[in-house]
């Protein structure tokens, strides 16, 4: 059985979880211990450590997740109804791909039950293996990525967490379809990277482009399967990762308020942080980031594409050569235009989601510009 790679979790921990108020999540969260395995039929969310930090060649040591899990299980619940489940640890298998092939069996059979996994990792490089759980789902995928790069690499190279993404573009079955970056930083990047990425139709946002208005990250994650978070994105000041000092990045409430927005979305079925530094200090942050998630999961409205598009009003905004269409919900107040029927490669949906702006914009004319990339993809 695929769950059989999992680790239950360690004596100590589960004596701490004992020692905690029975409000806190130690006490709402049902636990893998050496004794019990979590019923499933349930949970709507599984916590999953991946105890592999190989993908980081400056990075070799242990992968300490319990500094996490306790800082997380110290919080207290919101008013939560969806039951959660720590399902241990996976552990580093004795090359990479046996890891890979762990972490890509456990997820696609979590996925198939709708069940959504938070993967608590070493190195990023394990994005590879949640991607590849979407094979045998027969889907195009849709990747978030909160990093300060893009992650390219040389197509020949190992994979590792620098180049973990041109694997993912490049190797079969190729089932990408969109990939974005939220909170780049120019300086860490070649600007041939920089100019691939508009080549590919793919969507990025520099780190003051979204820090000005957190907002324009929404539909980004609206559209997303996939959400992997970088924690080196967030300022040291901020996270507490003195070992890899990073003056610039998120502060702890905009990357909390990014973690929600991969939560409420309808679409996202898996999030997975790395890059962490085994660090007491920056798992407070984690344990933060991981709560706003879990809120945000508690407040999806289940909206298009689950809903019907009938239920929101239409918008038609005539440009030069066609007509834009926009429907706005009543519910939430969010925005989606409408991508032109007859594609090749998007079958779940025929809309991309947006904001306001882009509606404003389409009445002076400017055409949305991540509208223009999905139709660009659709067609080549």
């Amino acid at each position: 059985m695929v769950f059989d790679f999992l680790e239950p979790l360690d004596s100590e921990m589960l004596h701490f979880i004992e020692g905690l108020s029975q409000q806190t999540l130690g006490h709402k969260v049902a636990l893998h211990t050496a004794a019990d395995f979590p019923e499933l039929q349930q949970v709507k969310i599984a916590i999953i450590g991946v105890l592999e930090n190989a993908g980081q060649p400056d990075r070799r040591d242990h992968v300490h997740l319990n500094y996490i899990r306790r800082e997380f299980y110290k919080l207290y619940p919101g008013n939560w109804e969806a039951k959660i489940a720590d399902l241990g640890n996976i552990p580093a298998g004795n090359d990479l791909q046996d890891t890979y092939f762990a972490v890509k069996g456990i997820m696609a059979e979590l996925l198939k039950s709708k069940i959504i996994p938070v993967i608590l990792g070493g190195s990023q490089d394990i994005t590879y293996a949640m991607y590849r759980a979407y094979d045998s789902l027969e889907q195009m995928v849709n990747l978030a990525a909160i990093d300060n790069k893009f992650d390219f690499g040389k197509q020949e190279e190992e994979i590792a967490a620098h180049s973990y993404l041109t694997h993912i573009i490049v190797d079969e079955p190729n089932n990408l379809f969109n990939y974005s970056n939220i909170g780049y930083q120019t300086y860490f990047n070649p600007q041939e990277e920089i100019d691939l990425i508009d080549k590919l139709f793919f969507d990025a946002y520099r780190l003051g482009e979204v820090c000005a208005n957190p907002a324009v990250a929404e539909p980004v994650f609206r559209d997303a399967d996939l959400v992997s978070l970088d924690m080196t994105a967030v300022k040291s000041s901020d996270s507490g990762n003195l070992v890899k000092f990073m003056p610039n990045g998120f502060n702890g409430k905009e990357i909390c308020t990014l973690a929600r927005y991969a939560g409420i979305s309808d679409k996202v079925s898996s999030f997975g942080i790395f890059n962490h530094n085994n660090s007491g200090q920056e798992a407070v942050l984690i344990a933060q980031v991981i709560w706003y998630f879990i809120e945000g999961v508690h407040y999806r409205s289940n909206e298009y594409p689950f809903g019907s598009k009938d239920e929101y009003i239409r918008y038609i905004v005539p440009m030069e050569d066609e007509e834009l269409i926009f429907f706005k919900s009543d519910k939430t107040d969010r925005w989606w235009i409408e991508i032109p029927t007859g594609n090749t490669k998007l079958k779940r949906s025929t809309l991309l989601p947006c904001i306001y702006e882009d509606y404003v914009g389409a009445c002076n004319n400017e055409i949305p510009e991540r509208w223009w990339k999905a139709q660009r993809k659709n067609i080549i």
